[in-house]
């Protein structure tokens, strides 16, 4: 555990890790700044993040790298029809002794990738909800606490989408982001593909632990935020709410829900998290900006018109933020 003469110092080496942990990963996955930077937000704002993008983007190689580098206990657990909520959790066993021991499952760890989560049952889906919100599981009605810091990053394929069941509104509140990955550019894919078929394995440094983590996590959350900026995520968090007299009229328009209280206090700590990774003392307008869309994203959701009129999310929220007068 590191240990700093004050808050500024704190930050800016908040900021230097977050620039060396740029470079780690740079050894490994090609491209993907956005990315790597809303997952690194996320996971010092103690948040959990659904990421989707179509096979081959190197979702779980992304993941398993950044455990490696922030010294976290890593699992995956690959999410199937047949996964039962015991699967996660963990299980009660009658032992050689005769007495019934829990044996946890693979959720007990800091960093848990749930792999295509959308292919499994909503009984199972349901198994994550006590741990994602209460850092707990509980089972034979016995309350287990969960190791900080405990960080969930689901996936899922945009594109198949038989024998899937889509997560309900309760479960992607839980997910602090909603991170859509992309296809690499042309000479990003030239760069990968040199990269994957050589006979080199890059080393990787450890650059903080978990106790580091939780440090930083905790100094973001007392960051100082001005009014100002609270009252700007309060308001486009509720111009996104259809029918109302404080509604955008392309949310009445285009949208069945907007966002709840949720989304604000997201685009508040993820806002903190944005400043002090980038080296600023307190987040202003911008910071808020720069996570809105990740935040907002799953939070709305489009009726039958903005769906015939082909009108994405990102658009209406890009919409939202430039007509909100600061």
């Amino acid at each position: 555990m590191q240990h700093f003469k004050n808050d500024i110092e704190a930050v800016e080496a908040l900021r230097d890790i977050n620039l060396r942990l740029k470079e780690e990963i740079a050894k490994v996955i090609i491209g993907q700044e956005d990315i790597i930077s809303q997952v690194t937000i996320s996971l010092f704002s103690r948040g959990h993040c659904l990421l989707i993008g179509v096979p081959g983007l190197a979702k779980t190689l992304l993941i398993t790298t950044i455990a490696r580098i922030l010294g976290l206990k890593y699992n995956r657990i690959q999410f199937t029809p047949d996964l039962k909520p015991s699967d996660i959790i963990g299980t009660e066993i009658l032992d050689a002794n005769k007495e019934f021991r829990f044996v946890r499952g693979p959720i007990f760890s800091n960093f848990i990738l749930a792999d295509e989560i959308n292919r499994t049952p909503p009984k199972t889906q349901s198994a994550l909800l006590e741990a994602m919100q209460e850092k707990s599981v509980t089972a034979a009605n016995k309350t287990y606490m969960l190791e900080e810091p405990f960080f969930v990053l689901a996936t899922q394929n945009p594109i198949e989408q038989e024998g899937t069941y889509p997560l309900p509104e309760a479960q992607l509140d839980r997910f602090m982001f909603n991170i859509w990955l992309d296809y690499p550019s042309y000479n990003e894919e030239v760069e990968i593909v040199k990269a994957t078929t050589a006979d080199f394995e890059p080393q990787l440094n450890t650059l903080v632990t978990a106790a580091d983590i939780i440090y930083f996590q905790n100094l973001i959350r007392r960051t100082p935020v001005n009014d100002n900026v609270v009252k700007y995520s309060v308001a486009l968090a509720r111009s996104t709410r259809p029918g109302l007299s404080f509604s955008h009229p392309m949310a009445t328009q285009y949208l069945n829900w907007g966002a709840g209280p949720r989304a604000s206090q997201n685009m508040i700590i993820g806002a903190k998290a944005h400043a002090l990774l980038n080296g600023k003392f307190s987040p202003d307008i911008e910071d808020v900006q720069a996570v809105s869309v990740a935040v907002l994203r799953h939070r709305i959701v489009k009726n039958y018109k903005a769906e015939a009129e082909n009108i994405s999310v990102p658009e209406l929220i890009g919409t939202f933020i430039r007509d909100l007068k600061v």
